[in-house]
C-alpha cells in the first residue's frame, strides 16, 4: 500500500495528464464490489458468497437470479450475521424494481423481522407487498396470501382487519375454512360500531355449523342468539328496571295469568335448566305448557337473592306443578350496543331449576320459611 500511494503522490506531481490512469489507480486501491459488504460467516462461507455474488452480478434473467438469491440467502441465513441479508434484500429490490420475484424478496425480508420480534417492520413489509407488488407463487404458495395470514396473526387496528378478512374471503376462500373468518369479521365491525355489517357477517358465520372458532366454544350457539335477538322488531318483554320486571312477573305468579307470563319472558334464547346443566334454549314444549304448572299458589321471597348484581339477578319461587317445585327466576341486563334503545334494559332470561348448589345459598320450603 505504501509502495502505490507513493506512486500516486508521484503521478501528481509529475503532472501527467491522463485522467483515466488517474481513475483506474483509485478504483483498483478503493473500489470494492457493492457485495462486499454482505461477506460474512467462516471462509467457506465467505468464499461461496463471493461465488454467488459474482455470478448473480453477471446474470441477466430474472429466473437465474432468483435461483442465486435462493441460495444466497440459504448461505447468509447460516451465519451469525443475517441482519445483512435484509439490507441485501432492500437493496436488490431497490435497483431492480421491474424484477417479478421482489414480492418474495420482501416477504423474506418480512419474515426475518417477524422471527427477529420487530413486528411493526414485519407488518410494513407485508403491507408494502400486498399494494405495491404483483402476487405470485412460490412452490406453491401464495406471497399474498401468506402476507395477509401473517398480518392476522400479527393484529392491527379494526379498520385493517376487516380489510384483510375481505380481501381473505374474496380471494382465496378455497384455501381458508370461510366460518372463522366470516366469524372474525363480524367481531372486527362490531368494534367499529358497524352493527349491520356485523350482523351480516355472523349471518354468514352461521351458514358453516361445522366450524370451529379457536379459542370460542360452542361459537355457533353463541352467535345465533345475538343475530335473532338483532332481527327480532317488537322486544316488549324488557322492562327499563330490574325492579320494574321482577314486579310485572311476580304479579303475573301471584295472579295465576299464563298469558301474561308469557308476555315478560324473554322470547330469545330462554333457558329452562338445572344448575349443574349448561345453558341452551328450553324446550318449546315446556314454554307452550308454562300455565299448567301454575295449578297451586306459588311462593317467591320479597327480595332479590343474596348473589344478585348489577348484571344478573335471581328470584326464590317455589310451589310449581313440576317435577321440581322450586325455581330461581332468573334476570339479566341486556348488553347489546347495536341497539342503543334496548342496550341496558333488563329481561326475565331463564329458569334454574331446584336450591342452589353453590356457597349463599339455603334450603327452603315450599311456602318461603327456612
Amino acid at each position: 500500500m505504501k509502495r502505490a500511494l507513493v506512486f500516486l503522490i508521484s503521478v501528481l506531481i509529475i503532472g501527467i495528464p491522463t485522467a483515466t490512469v488517474y481513475g483506474d489507480i483509485v478504483s483498483s486501491l478503493f473500489h470494492k464490489p457493492a457485495w462486499y459488504h454482505y461477506l460474512t460467516g467462516s471462509e467457506d462461507q465467505k468464499d461461496e458468497l463471493k461465488q454467488l455474488f459474482t455470478a448473480l452480478e453477471d446474470e441477466e434473467s430474472p429466473e437465474n437470479r432468483f435461483i442465486l438469491i435462493q441460495e444466497i440467502v440459504k448461505v447468509m441465513n447460516s451465519t451469525p450475521h443475517r441482519e445483512l441479508l435484509n439490507l441485501f434484500l432492500t437493496t436488490y429490490v431497490e435497483k431492480h424494481p421491474k424484477d417479478p420475484f421482489n414480492a418474495y424478496y420482501l416477504l423474506i425480508v418480512a419474515q426475518q423481522y417477524k422471527q427477529n420480534g420487530a413486528t411493526p417492520f414485519a407488518a410494513h413489509y407485508y403491507e408494502r407487498i400486498l399494494r405495491n407488488y404483483s402476487d405470485l407463487l412460490v412452490r406453491g404458495k401464495s406471497v399474498h396470501y401468506l402476507c395477509l395470514t401473517n398480518l392476522i396473526e400479527t393484529g392491527g387496528s379494526a379498520d385493517a382487519m376487516v380489510s384483510y378478512y375481505k380481501e381473505l374471503l374474496s380471494r382465496f376462500e378455497k384455501e381458508i375454512d370461510k366460518g372463522p373468518i366470516y366469524y372474525y369479521l363480524a367481531k372486527a365491525y362490531e368494534e367499529l360500531g358497524e352493527w349491520d355489517l356485523s350482523m351480516q357477517a355472523y349471518r354468514q358465520f352461521l351458514q358453516y355449523p361445522e366450524s370451529q372458532v379457536p379459542g370460542v366454544p360452542n361459537a355457533i350457539a353463541k352467535v345465533r342468539p345475538i343475530v335473532e335477538f338483532y332481527e327480532y322488531k317488537n322486544k316488549d318483554w324488557t322492562a327499563e328496571t330490574l325492579d320494574d320486571l321482577v314486579e310485572k312477573v311476580t304479579y303475573a305468579i301471584r295472579v295465576r295469568n299464563p298469558r301474561l307470563l308469557a308476555k315478560y319472558r324473554a322470547k330469545v334464547d330462554f333457558f329452562a335448566v338445572s344448575w349443574e346443566q349448561e345453558k341452551v334454549p328450553a324446550d318449546t314444549e315446556f314454554l307452550a305448557g308454562l300455565g299448567g304448572f301454575m295449578t297451586q299458589r306459588i311462593h317467591y321471597e320479597t327480595k332479590l337473592d343474596a348473589d344478585s348484581n348489577s348484571q344478573e339477578a335471581y328470584l326464590w319461587t317455589s310451589g310449581w306443578s313440576y317435577r321440581i317445585r322450586t325455581w330461581y327466576l332468573y334476570f339479566r341486563k341486556i348488553h347489546f350496543p347495536a341497539d342503543p334503545e334496548i342496550h341496558g334494559r333488563w329481561e326475565w332470561a331463564g329458569i334454574y331449576f331446584g336450591d342452589k348448589p353453590f356457597t349463599g345459598s339455603a334450603v327452603r320450603n315450599d311456602d318461603g320459611t327456612g
